[in-house]
């Protein structure tokens, strides 16, 4: 039977799921294992560690939540023995918001799904990133960065020492258009600036299909058009949603976080 994890590079793994068409990240050290992002539940976590005993008998080390989203963040707790890397403010927001995003899943998933959501026990990271830290896996060492706001203000983006690959969370979506609703539409084009100048070879978006610098590019094109339609509108106060790359419903979406952001009223 075929492995449902890809080798993206020499012991550098993403596991495609099509719940929620998230990735999870892999990536191999010396003595265990470093995962991006946990999934969305504990019966969905569960499922990745079942996985992950046939693609090797190393133990997960290390686990790294890309940003504070319940679909990354909520199979934390099925991974006791393992160190869970976030950002600063990844850690914050589920210390003090935790029960809302749990609430807030809720109502995403229907109640076909309540059960899975209603037994997680919210997990915040423990050891914190503010803008860099290496880990050393043993034989190879990843890097997690905060690059800047984007997708939301506690986006990191892990890279392996020998490996040309690079895990972007939400900074990145393929097959459908960014989210804006915890977003920070003005600044979001100049942290996946930065980004670009970091990749390597593949690029794995928190959701979707691998990229490739060039699908980054275009990304950052339309993430650039975003921006520059919601200064417009700031600058004239009339804003067209038809006159960007997105449907309308997210345009409108990414205006309204621009204002708060132009405003200074979100959480930076």
């Amino acid at each position: 039977m075929s492995s449902p994890f890809d080798e993206l590079a020499a012991g550098v793994y993403r596991r495609r799921y099509a719940s929620l068409d998230l990735n999870v990240g892999v990536v191999v050290g010396a003595d265990g294992l470093l995962i991006v992002d946990s999934r969305a539940s504990h019966s969905q976590a569960r499922e990745l560690r079942d996985e992950l005993a046939d693609l090797t008998e190393l133990p997960v080390h290390w686990v790294v939540n890309t940003h504070w989203h319940w679909d990354h963040v909520f199979g934390n707790a099925m991974f006791p023995e393992a160190r869970l890397w976030g950002q600063r403010e990844c850690r914050n927001h589920l210390i003090e918001h935790g029960e809302e995003e749990k609430a807030a899943a809720l109502k995403s998933v229907g109640p076909e799904h309540a059960h899975q959501i209603d037994e997680v026990v919210v997990t915040p990271p423990e050891y914190v990133v503010g803008t860099a830290r290496a880990i050393d896996l043993g034989g190879r060492t990843v890097t997690l960065e905060h690059i800047g706001l984007g997708h939301t203000n506690s986006d990191l983006v892990v890279t392996v020492s020998d490996a040309p690959v690079l895990f972007a969370g939400d900074l990145l979506e393929e097959g459908a258009p960014p989210c804006f609703g915890d977003g920070y539409p003005m600044a979001w084009p100049e942290t996946v600036d930065r980004l670009r100048d970091r990749i390597r070879g593949v690029v794995v978006p928190g959701h979707g299909d691998v990229m490739a610098a060039a699908d980054v590019t275009t990304q950052h094109e339309e993430l650039t058009a975003v921006a520059r339609a919601c200064a417009d509108a700031l600058a004239t106060g009339r804003f067209d949603p038809t006159a960007g790359p997105y449907p309308q419903d997210t345009m409108l979406e990414a205006w309204e976080r621009a204002k708060l952001e132009f405003d200074g009223r979100v959480e930076e």
